[in-house]
């Protein structure tokens, strides 16, 4: 199949998740993209893993193979594959689709491995035991909300680092704009410090009707105090 053709298919099925209303229509869909998951964003030319892991390490000094890692919104394991490639070693992941983890599962990176739904239910870790909080691709409209970013910030031990990601598309634009509000008035509460926000042109390609070639996105990465 051409790649043009493969983008076509990967562009009509997410288009059709975006009609998915309530949660549990949502989880389903998730749990049916999960086999094709990875080539479909590999089609989109997704780099929000690689970037995420590439701040991460650039800022975290302690030793990366002792660090504990919680990787929300695990999906299949992009992100742990990208953090691997710096020398992390450990990853405990959450997730809402039950055969998205199934999948991390098989790829043998994390020590363990939890079904939640963000913003629906707590995150069911212990608070401020990790090393690095990271939540890539899921911070965004009609997905999770942003109110979930206080639990990433209360996951993180102190001086731990907390990584998020948030697409600069214009159907993502309101929900961006609350997410850094969110994210400001928790600097000025003293919960954590920004410690760098880059913003990439070339993000991901793009999908919606309205919009062509590639799309931006940011990566957040703060500091608990």
């Amino acid at each position: 199949m051409s790649a043009d053709k493969t983008f076509a298919n990967v562009r009509a099925n997410i288009l059709s998740s975006h009609k998915s209303s309530s949660l549990g229509e949502k989880v389903n869909f998730y749990d049916s993209w999960a086999e094709n998951y990875d080539a479909d964003v590999a089609a989109l030319d997704y780099r929000a893993p690689g970037l995420a892991a590439r701040t991460i390490s650039t800022h975290f000094s302690g030793d990366h193979e002792a660090a504990v890692v919680l990787d929300l919104a695990c999906g299949t394991g992009l992100v742990a594959k990208q953090l691997e490639t710096h020398g992390f070693r450990h990853f405990v992941g959450v997730d809402g689709s039950e055969r998205m983890l199934e999948l991390a599962k098989e790829g043998g990176l994390y020590q363990e491995l939890k079904q939640c739904l963000l913003g629906e239910d707590p995150i069911p870790v212990q608070w401020g035991l990790f090393d690095v909080v990271v939540i890539v691709g899921a911070l965004s409209v009609g997905q999770v909300p942003v109110h979930v970013v206080r639990e990433l910030c209360k996951a993180a031990k102190a001086g731990g680092y907390i990584c998020m990601t948030t697409r600069g598309n214009r159907d993502n634009a309101d929900y961006k704009v609350a997410l850094e509000n969110e994210l400001k008035q928790m600097e000025e509460e003293e919960l954590w410090t920004c410690v760098e926000v880059t913003v990439e042109k070339d993000w991901e390609r793009a999908v919606s009707e309205h919009e062509h070639g590639y799309i931006s996105g940011a990566v957040y990465i703060y500091k608990k105090l």
